[in-house]
Parts: C-alpha cells; structure tokens; sequence
C-alpha cells in the first residue's frame, strides 16, 4: 500500500471521478472540487462509444489509451454495478463505418493493431441493421465496440465514491487560484478559503487551461462545442451503433437513439442551436430514414477539452511540483478515461506505469501563459 497522502482533485467529470475512485481505492485520502455539479458537463454530454470515432486517425499516444481502456470497461462496469447497484450500461453493438474516403487505412491499421475490424458487404450491414438508409456503398464493421451510459457511469461513480469514507466531494465549489508554498503547489484557493493537500491533480476539462493560466502556463486545451440530439424508440429498433460522414447513431439498451455531433469553435457558449438541430435531424434521417416519423426527445450541447492531436496531458506539472494534470482529452474522455486515470494514479504513486507515460507528460508541451 502506498504511503497515504491527501490529494486534491479539481474538476468533477468522468476524469476527476475516476481519478478519485482509483486513488481512493489505493488508500489516499481524497477531496474533489466541483464548480458546478458531477459530471454535467462534457461527461454527460457526450454519446459514450467505448473507441475514438475514427481510431485509425489517431497517433500511437491515443491508441495505447484507447486499447487498454476498451479491453477494461466491462469490468470496470462490473465493479461499479457491484459496489453500488446503479448500471453503467456498457452495451456492446458493434460498429458500421459507411462510405469512408480512408477505408485502405482503416483496414491496415486494424491488420497492424490486431482488431476486429474488417470489410462486410454493404448488404450485410442492411441484414444487420434493417432501418439504415440507401445510398451507401462500402462498410467495415468492428463486431466488440460497445457504448456507455454516461450518465449512468457518471452516477455509479458519485454512489461509490460517497460511499467511501477517505472521499470529501464538494460540489458548486469554484476553484479560482493555486496555493504555494516552499517552493511547490499546497492546495487551492476557493470561494470558500484555501482547499490545501500534498498533491493537486488539475482534471477541469475545457476550464483546464484558464486556471493553469493564473501561474502563467499556457495549456493548448480550448473549449470545442458538440450538440446531439436524442429519439426514443423500440427497444430493438436499431441494433448497432452506425456511422457516415461524421455523424453516428447510438442505441442505448432502452431504445433511445442519440444522433450526434458538432463540432464547434464558440468559446464557452453551450446553448443549443436550431441550425445545428436541423443539421443532426437530416443525417439522422440519412442514416436511419425511419427517424423522420420519431419524436426528437433531447437537444442539448457539452464543451470538449480540445488538445493538439487530441493527446491528454497526464503527469506533473515542470517547475510546479506538487501539481499535477489529467485533462485535455478532447473527443475521447469516455473511452480513455479508465487507462488515463490508472495511469496516472500510477504515476502520482511512483509505481511502474501500465502504459509508456512520456507522450502525455506535460514537458515540453505547455507554453508561457
């Protein structure tokens, strides 16, 4: 068991949750600040397929992540489900990919990495998924990606994380400066006074950058918004996840059918837009005509902590020790949030990492605020 320290975690998504969980579990004590409420933010927002939409873009830094997290979720799901009788619903549906302009690419990469993936006739794709539209002409298929209830995983984390007594969470608490002392970060300071600890781990998402902006470190993650919509239907309406010219289709187990998403540079606005409503109604309706004839029962938008090449910043901040990062995961926080946070809890612990930590290390890759 590793020396216990107490650690501070600012920000309450997916990412600060798990990163709480993990290092709860190894002993430390644990407090979590939340300017807002638990994962309301792009945690809740997004559609949850356990795999970065097209995983074959990715460099090697978003692949290890991504394969060691799919390969861990359904037990993570287990032993949330377990501690806490609350569901995280990871649903495996597989995965159509249509009419891709890179599928020579997609089709390599699966050879080199040794995944599922393989090219189907197009017609194989109508047998399996009976309400998708015409007018497609290729498809690959990947039969093991499954999706996760978010919010559901989201509520499974704050059930067991209340749960455990060496955890504080502290929810609408704004964090809005660092605490130094002899010559490292203490703690934080929030609407409330000084939050202090051994070790602060930054997980604030999109808001990341601002507040590692009040010790004069620029961070490349900027807010990028994504809107979606959601119909419910039948519970066996549709039975994969299917995807065209960048927009997909998720059925969760209940039938609802989330169709998403934007992507949008409007700094941290979050309102939801009727142009962008119409514009996922028509791809819905491309991908799955029979959604014309469906109610539209949510419309709602959630900002991503945009990152170059989408590559999270995970380890101690240089020059500030004591401060640590977990955050800028940009399109793919659901997927690699289990191999983030148990890499990172390996490093905060000194322990030999799961995976090569240097392509996440924040040396090198901040900037002067």
């Amino acid at each position: 068991m590793a020396k216990q320290q107490q650690v501070v975690i600012v920000g309450g998504g997916v990412i600060g949750l798990l990163t709480a969980y993990n290092l709860a579990s190894e002993g430390q004590t644990v407090t979590l600040l939340e300017r807002g409420g638990l994962g309301q933010e792009a945690s809740w927002a997004g559609g949850g397929i356990v795999s970065p939409l097209y995983p074959w873009r990715y460099s090697q830094a978003v692949t290890a992540l991504a394969h060691w997290s799919q390969d861990f979720y359904p037990q993570l799901a287990q032993r949330l489900f377990a501690a806490t009788g609350v569901d995280p619903e990871v649903h495996t549906t597989g995965l159509y990919w249509l009419d891709l302009d890179d599928e020579a690419q997609a089709l390599a990469w699966a050879v080199r990495e040794g995944r599922p993936l393989s090219k189907v006739d197009v017609s194989a794709a109508h047998d399996a998924v009976p309400v998708l539209g015409g007018g497609y002409s290729q498809a690959i298929y990947m039969a093991n990606v499954a999706n996760v209830r978010n919010p559901r995983l989201v509520k499974s984390l704050k059930v067991a994380l209340l749960a455990l007594p060496n955890v504080t969470i502290r929810e609408q608490c704004d964090v809005s400066a660092f605490v130094l002392g002899g010559g490292r970060v203490v703690g934080v300071n929030t609407v409330t006074g000084h939050v202090l600890g051994d070790q602060v781990v930054l997980a604030a998402g999109a808001w990341s950058g601002q507040l590692l902006g009040t010790l004069g470190l620029g961070l490349p993650v900027e807010p990028v918004k994504g809107q979606m919509i959601l119909y419910k239907c039948a519970s066996d309406f549709l039975s994969s996840m299917v995807l065209a010219k960048g927009r997909y289709a998720i059925p969760r187990r209940d039938g609802h059918i989330l169709i998403g998403s934007t992507l949008e540079h409007e700094g941290f606005d979050k309102t939801p837009t009727d142009t962008a409503l119409e514009s996922l109604k028509a791809s819905a309706q491309e991908l799955i005509p029979a959604l014309a004839d469906a109610e539209v029962v949510g419309h709602w938008a959630g900002l991503r902590p945009g990152s170059p090449e989408g590559i999270p910043f995970i380890g101690e901040v240089p020059g500030f020790r004591g401060l640590w990062l977990n955050c800028g995961h940009y399109r793919n926080g659901l997927v690699l949030a289990p191999a983030s946070c148990q890499l990172f809890t390996d490093l905060l612990l000194a322990r030999a990492p799961i995976i090569d930590p240097v392509p996440y290390a924040p040396a090198g890759r901040l900037n002067a605020g």
